[in-house]
């Protein structure tokens, strides 16, 4: 296996008759030997495409990458010792599993009894020995995405690449595939990068996952620290479900204290939250500047009443029972707020209720910047 490290990479589409597309700006990257890294991010922040310069499949218009020790960037796909998994499975509908799984050995000219073994260990390892000599069509879509796995899996690559590959597939499917490919990591022990717009499949199968916005890497860390511990508003954002609650506002004096009270809206009241120490010295310099405070659905309950430290009075407009917990919609101080609580309650729209949050473990952001502080 092989780490893979990208080097100030930049992809640039010219365009005839409007301004270049810069899907890439200059990122740097390392993927360590035997990672699992997840690239994640919305349409369009660049993560395919950095996928497909990786590959080969993408010219590369700035930078290095750099497969082992050496530098890839005009070395053909085929010569990259890499092995890439495609968002549709792109199997021989006229072959059988067998045959597909064998077809890339066979250009390779491997000796027969080879193709043979790492077929069949690939077929035992992905649980597919009951379908080798069946056409595609007579696969489910699982065991279709399987035998696209067992594809790259036979030809032994350093780098294994992961295009969006269980898009295709429905929510149970998703998730079964997605133990699926973490166990198969587990035991190949292979170098993984994998691209989803699913911050779901990024939380629960990378070792550390890049989050991506407009080409430029925002985040790179373990799931649980991204989740924690965001740098800005858009990571705070976009890892979460649901996501996690923003208020703007500043801190202000209140009730004889300093507290972060929430901007004006037509016909609310402004909530006004005590906020910790450890809040008040990282924002020490930004005393009446406009700022964010996020706080996760699951740090905001259902309170004994307003009066109490964080606790607000909120109007439901949706209620979202899940089976063990239930996601209430709200407003509170005419601002759009999600809870995500017990389910041994029943609520209903239009119900009032108390809402405490849970301040230590709120989060604040300069509102100009969006960094955290």
């Amino acid at each position: 296996m092989a780490r893979v490290v990208l080097e100030d990479l930049v992809k640039v589409y010219p365009q005839k008759n409007a301004p270049d597309v810069r899907a890439v700006r200059g990122i740097n990257l390392t993927v360590e030997d035997r990672e699992f890294m997840v690239l994640v991010g919305p349409s369009g922040c660049g993560k395919s495409t950095t996928l497909r310069m990786i590959a080969g499949l993408e010219e590369i218009s700035g930078g290095r990458i750099l497969i082992g020790d050496r530098v890839v960037n005009d070395v053909a796909p085929k010569d990259r010792d890499i092995a890439m998994v495609f968002q549709n499975y792109a199997l021989y509908p006229h072959l059988s599993v067998y045959e597909n799984l064998a077809f890339g050995l066979k250009l390779r000219r491997m000796p027969k009894p080879e193709i043979d073994r790492r077929v069949r260990e690939a077929a035992t390892l992905l649980g597919l020995e009951a379908c080798l000599r069946r056409k595609p069509r007579a696969l489910s879509g699982g065991q279709r995405q399987r035998v696209a796995v067992g594809r790259a899996m036979v030809r032994q690559p350093a780098v294994f690449l992961f295009d969006e590959p269980l898009s295709n597939l429905d929510a149970q499917m998703r998730v079964t595939m997605r133990a699926e490919l973490s166990k198969l990591h587990a035991r190949l022990g292979a170098t993984m990068v994998y691209v989803t717009h699913d911050q779901m499949e990024a939380m629960s199968m990378g070792d550390r996952i890049c989050v991506l916005r407009d080409g430029d890497i925002q985040q790179v860390d373990e799931p649980l620290a991204i989740y924690h511990r965001p740098t800005n508003l858009f990571v705070a954002g976009f890892i979460g479900s649901p996501p996690m609650n923003f208020f703007r506002g500043s801190i202000l004096p209140a009730a004889g204290r300093q507290a972060f009270v929430t901007d004006y809206v037509e016909g609310a009241v402004p909530m006004a939250l005590p906020l910790t120490a450890a809040l008040l010295d990282r924002a020490a310099d930004m005393l009446g500047q406009p700022l964010v405070l996020g706080i996760r659905p699951e740090d905001v309950r259902v309170a004994g009443g307003p009066g109490s430290d964080g606790a607000v009075e909120g109007v439901i407009e949706v209620a979202e029972p899940m089976g063990a917990e239930t996601y209430l919609y709200l407003r509170a101080a005419g601002l759009p707020c999600v809870a995500r609580v017990r389910s041994d309650e029943e609520y209903r729209p239009a119900q009032r209720i108390a809402l405490g949050l849970d301040l230590d473990r709120a989060h604040l952001f300069d509102a100009k910047t969006e960094k955290v502080l």
